[in-house]
């Protein structure tokens, strides 16, 4: 799978230690209190630190900076090559930032940073520099997911996106739909299981780990529920559309419409579950249409279909897609703020956007190039997630990864059965409630 989709879901459990350090050394927040940089000519050298956007020889990276130098003659950029491993990457990063550091100018980081990185003084907030007008090119749901405290820190590079898959020609001999709700995902998953064509209904990521929660987050909200509030200062996870969602979630397990691995499983299983042929439906990111069409990785070549998530029935429009994804960020130590904000507009402007989309098929942040003809063209996944919509996990809190960890160990519980999702969502807002005050830091 694409290197940036397999750190999308990385650990984030070590997170607080390193941004909490970072809080001590740095020199000051960049929340908003201290003036911006000069921002000076738009001319000179500037270090990009950018992990691999994918395993392949010809590098997005470089073709990138090429297609920029070219743009921009008086401005060269140089790469350093970031580590593959997220929580690597941000430890990399924390440490250089945290002491000073004016290397690198900018850098590419997880769309859950910008609170952790924004609170530690890590990053410099872009809508400082940059008008509204720049930000409204972007698809809606992405901009806010990068904004802490009323400012906007990373400018949207590419997205990871929650889809559902299904196998084309069991719907078809089954003389069935592709579901657009939940309800009817169960019914027609039932009647497949019980013809005897497929062991599963529907597969998913419920293991305790980042991944349910942003699994968890598209099931929420596709209820109409939330897990904290908009200023991030109180849970409100413990409502009566959580309990919808995760008493729905729940039986799937109970049903058989999912089997009760599914409480163990992360991305990779899931996949394989359902590249082996034993499920009907899966809910996996973009990569896996690449994957299940992979002859060596899958048994289910050429049978696999890619559409919008399903919501509950009574709901408008598809359902919620979690983002995921990369966002570039500004050093607040750069020495050459010009030449990075050109850099940073033009990795948003539709010359790169198209570049990622139509060499390297990563989903645009662009919305004009999202649903440029030519781009949807490409394949099914682009051509679908011109559609989607999008849902942040909530990031908007310096205290993410606690956050996150009270969502997907409570979660688990209650879909292993061990406690009712009465008893979890209480749970967990209790310990959101904890995270979001401070308590523990």
């Amino acid at each position: 799978m694409p290197v940036s989709a397999k750190r999308l879901v990385a650990t984030v459990g070590v997170a607080m230690a390193l941004v909490a350090g970072a809080t001590a050394c740095s020199s000051g927040s960049s929340t908003g209190s201290s003036k911006p940089a000069p921002v000076g000519p738009a001319a000179g050298t500037i270090e990009w630190e950018a992990a691999p956007i994918t395993q392949g020889s010809n590098d997005p990276r470089q073709v990138l900076i090429q297609a920029f130098e070219k743009a921009y003659p008086k401005i060269k950029v140089n790469l350093i090559s970031g580590a593959t491993d997220t929580d690597t990457l941000r430890g990399t990063l924390t440490t250089q930032i945290s002491g000073g550091s004016s290397t690198p100018d900018v850098y590419n980081g997880d769309v859950i940073w910008p609170a952790q990185f924004a609170h530690a003084g890590l990053a410099s907030p872009l809508s400082d520099y940059l008008p509204s007008s720049y930000w409204s090119q972007f698809a809606p749901g992405l901009v806010s997911g990068a904004t802490y405290q009323g400012k906007i820190y990373g400018s949207p590079l590419y997205a990871d996106e929650g889809f559902l898959y299904y196998r084309k020609d069991l719907l078809a001999k089954a003389h069935l739909p592709v579901p657009t709700t939940w309800e009817q995902l169960v019914s027609e998953s039932k009647t497949l299981q019980s013809q005897g064509l497929v062991k599963y209904g529907f597969v998913w990521e419920g293991g305790a780990y980042e991944g349910l929660t942003c699994n968890w987050t598209e099931f929420m909200s596709d209820a109409g529920g939330s897990t904290i509030n908009s200023d991030a200062s109180k849970a409100t996870i413990n409502s009566a559309a959580s309990v919808k969602a995760l008493t729905f979630m729940r039986s799937l397990i109970s049903s058989g419409v999912s089997p009760s691995s599914v409480t163990t499983m992360q991305e990779p299983q899931a996949m394989s579950t359902f590249d082996d042929g034993q499920a009907a439906f899966l809910r996996n990111w973009d990569y896996a249409y690449s994957n299940a069409n992979t002859p060596q990785n899958s048994q289910v070549v050429g049978k696999v279909g890619v559409a919008l998530p399903p919501t509950f029935a009574g709901q408008s429009g598809p359902g919620y897609s979690n983002v995921g994804g990369w966002n570039v960020y500004l050093n607040p130590h750069s020495k050459n703020v010009g030449a990075s904000l050109a850099f940073i507009k033009w990795l948003a402007s539709p010359a790169a956007q198209d570049i990622l989309a139509g060499q390297y098929s990563e989903i645009p942040t662009n919305q004009s190039v999202r649903t440029d003809p030519a781009i949807l063209a490409k394949n099914p996944v682009l051509a679908v997630a011109a559609h989607t919509k999008l849902i942040a996990r909530p990031s908007q809190t310096p205290q993410y990864p606690k956050v996150s960890q009270a969502v997907y160990s409570n979660i688990n519980a209650a879909l292993s059965g061990s406690v009712a999702p009465s008893s979890a969502l209480s749970s967990a807002s209790s310990q959101i409630d904890t995270a979001v005050s401070g308590g523990g830091l």
